[in-house]
């Protein structure tokens, strides 16, 4: 039998200092009236900025400001925080899965349904006792996606969920099936390594610099993590060898990101400019842990168009910083953007979900010209919502007429246009200067505390 490998998932530990004393969350409604504060006193271990971030995401809360400090063993961390309508958490179920999450129950006692359960979850988890999950990585090119859920289907499985990115020429996606017959996962051996084989030649092609990966993924997924460490494996911030995908993007659209060594405790400052975009704050700090740096202070800032970014960290390694490791944390951070700036016109499908459904949709898409730039691919209950972003095989904006004639053989009632291109949208406005957010935080750090303690915060640290 042909030996597999396993993609790789961070462990879920706890240290003995969270055993003693575990994290206190606060969730205040009072102190602001225009965002929830979301407070979080722990002890400090790597990788729990992240954790606290990904659950806030998961939850479809806007994070609008943010105030972190790790540095040393106690984690503190502030976040304003508002629902999907701009408001206050006034959602209890919210409010207690955040606190129980964070708080004294213990991660590992959460469960699959636990988090399938939280309210407003637009993404997140898939149990393998439920799907089979399978990662794609590879070359982009107009139809592939068409290409992969023919296979899937010929092969007789239903896609019940899938995402899809697509940036610099290269494409992550994560797709969950279950067997057409059976309607739990594909178990025959023999199945799925004919599935690995067709899907690998597919995802393959001449020349292919990088190679083509495909692997069946066990356990619990996040999905938006996980690709976001598939496209982070895959160098897609290494740029493509072809001419830029959307070239009707307005340069000014893309972040202004700056890094530069400070002379305190040898922190980098890494400082990030760009448009407001939904889950941004998940992405970034998400590039900074695949790329191995622990943050040890932050700020973050969002108006209604802008967010400003500026954080303090060091390697876990404690290697000092070269030019080439400035220039390969700003591509990695501006690929981690862009990832999730989707390009092109926003259809929405929604029909009764059936074997077959994504294949004929993406097929109807090729044959018409399109190219699917992202897609996030879900069923609830018997129906299948499908969200699908296209641009012509070129990357310029569709003909309209086209998406019409699409539409009229779809059904126009199955298949509605819900955004235009973004590169249409305006740009971020030009900083006139560059914001230095955490300028005196280092030296006056006890002023800083001290406003945590007058929000009822605790400050004493693990003895």
């Amino acid at each position: 039998m042909e030996a597999r490998s396993w993609p790789y998932f961070d462990p879920d530990y706890e240290t003995n200092g969270m055993r003693i004393s575990p994290p206190r969350v606060v969730v205040d409604n009072e102190a602001y009236d225009d965002a929830t504060l979301v407070k979080v006193d722990s002890g400090n271990r790597h990788g729990i900025l992240l954790e606290v971030v990904q659950l806030l995401t998961d939850l479809d809360l806007t994070v609008t400001k943010a105030y972190i400090s790790s540095d040393g063993r106690w984690f503190m961390i502030v976040f304003h925080v508002t629902d999907r309508k701009g408001g206050k958490i006034h959602d209890d179920e919210t409010i207690n899965h955040i606190t129980q999450t964070l708080g004294t129950k213990k991660r590992k006692e959460l469960s699959a349904l636990d988090l399938q359960k939280c309210p407003g979850r637009s993404v997140g988890v898939e149990s393998i006792a439920e799907h089979t999950a399978i990662e794609l990585t590879g070359t982009d090119r107009p139809g592939l996606l068409s290409e992969v859920s023919a296979v899937l289907t010929n092969m007789q499985c239903n896609v019940n969920a899938a995402e899809v990115w697509t940036h610099n020429s290269r494409v992550a996606c994560v797709v969950y099936i279950t067997d057409g017959e059976s309607g739990g996962p594909v178990t025959d051996e023999k199945k799925l390594n004919s599935m690995k084989e067709l899907l690998s030649n597919v995802m393959g092609s001449d020349g292919e610099r990088r190679g083509a990966k495909t692997d069946f993924a066990p356990g619990i997924t996040h999905t938006e993590r996980r690709l976001h460490q598939m496209m982070f494996a895959d160098r897609d911030y290494e740029g493509g060898d072809q001419t830029p995908q959307f070239s009707s993007l307005d340069d000014k659209s893309k972040p202004i990101i700056s890094v530069q060594k400070t002379n305190e405790r040898g922190y980098v400052l890494v400082n990030i400019q760009c448009r407001d975009q939904p889950k941004l704050l998940f992405d970034t700090v998400c590039a900074l842990t695949d790329m191995q740096f622990v943050v040890f202070h932050a700020t973050i800032s969002c108006s209604a168009f802008d967010a400003v970014q500026e954080y303090y960290i060091r390697h876990v390694d404690g290697c000092p910083l070269d030019a080439d490791g400035e220039l390969r944390i700003k591509k990695c951070l501006e690929a981690a953007i862009e990832r999730r700036s989707s390009e092109g016109l926003r259809l929405e499908l929604c029909t009764s979900d059936r074997v077959g459904l994504l294949s004929d949709v993406t097929r109807i898409f090729r044959e018409n010209g399109l190219s699917v730039t992202r897609a996030d691919v879900s069923t609830q209950g018997d129906k299948a919502v499908n969200v699908f972003y296209v641009t012509d095989a070129s990357g310029n904006a569709v003909d309209m007429k086209i998406v019409e004639a699409i539409r009229h053989e779809i059904g126009q009632t199955v298949l509605e246009v819900k955004e235009a291109p973004s590169f249409f949208r305006s740009p971020p406005r030009e900083p006139e200067g560059r914001t230095k957010l955490l300028t005196g935080l280092l030296k006056s750090s006890e002023r800083f505390f001290y406003g945590l303690t007058s929000l009822g915060w605790r400050s004493t640290p693990i003895a």
